[in-house]
């Protein structure tokens, strides 16, 4: 009876070993189901016009969003916009809530995190401030109050110049640039670092008396961030993306968000 059971657990042992030899690695499995899927859930920050925002009409629109319309329709996939706190943006890709990140995302400083499409636009970190506050140069940040967005590209750019971090008065920290925004106007804070992008668009559509300092602070490019892995359709994304510079679309939905094409890829 002893030796049976010994027989069975060594049997057991060599069946499970065996069985380990030939299971599908995770990372494969999760490229099948999100290459296959028939939809394309597109994580972004519903605050961030022009990339992605919600309209007059209530409904979410932008340059980022508009790309990722066509992308999925050429891909034969129904778009899904999923709207995410900025700084979940990891736990919303390791939970499979979301596909990809596609929303001005930058690559810099994070190559290593995400897999990446390659990028698609430039654009820099810069400082906003109010017309008329006397504040042109960095220098002159000294003991004012800054506010940046919380787990943003502006704030990792700013961890990379603690010397100038440390001349300011106070150094806050928003969940978006709307009210990042709302509070330069009101004069709560002195200057907001922010995409130049969006920086620029804000200012014409609010009309407000902001300008942006000559100097940049960061220049970085935007792709659209997968799962660290998700090869599968990162590539299928790319393609597309290559196709669009190609034939003129990347071009053509530039010009309606900005007036002039700003894309980077195949140029």
């Amino acid at each position: 009876m002893k030796k049976t059971i010994f027989t069975l657990m060594i049997l057991a042992m060599v069946l499970t070993l065996g069985a380990c030899g030939k299971a599908t690695p995770t990372e494969d499995i999760y490229e099948q189901e999100t290459t296959t899927k028939d939809t394309l859930v597109v994580g972004f920050d519903q605050d961030f016009p022009p990339m992605g925002f919600v309209g007059d009409d209530g409904e979410f629109t932008g340059f980022d969003l508009d790309l990722a319309a066509i992308v999925a329709e050429r891909l034969g996939k129904e778009l899904v916009l999923q709207p995410i706190a900025w700084d979940s943006k990891d736990m919303e890709l390791e939970s499979k809530n979301i596909d990809c990140v596609w929303n001005g995302f930058t690559i810099n400083g994070r190559e290593e995190t995400y897999t990446w499409t390659d990028a698609y636009m430039a654009n820099n970190q810069v400082f906003v401030v109010t017309e008329g506050s006397g504040i042109e140069t960095f220098a002159d940040l000294a003991d004012k109050a800054v506010v940046v967005q919380a787990d943003s590209s502006a704030e990792a750019a700013l961890g990379e110049v603690e010397d100038l971090v440390a001349t300011f008065g106070d150094y806050l920290k928003a969940p978006d640039y709307n009210m990042a925004l709302m509070d330069l106007e009101s004069g709560a804070v002195d200057a907001v670092v922010m995409d130049e992008i969006v920086a620029r668009y804000q200012i014409e559509k609010r009309g407000s008396a902001f300008v942006v300092l000559e100097e940049a602070l960061a220049a970085e490019s935007y792709g659209v961030g997968f799962l660290l892995g998700n090869d599968s359709l990162r590539d299928q994304v790319q393609e597309t993306l290559e196709a669009m510079a190609t034939d003129g679309t990347l071009e053509t939905v530039s010009m309606k968000w900005f007036g002039e094409d700003v894309t980077t890829i195949g140029k």
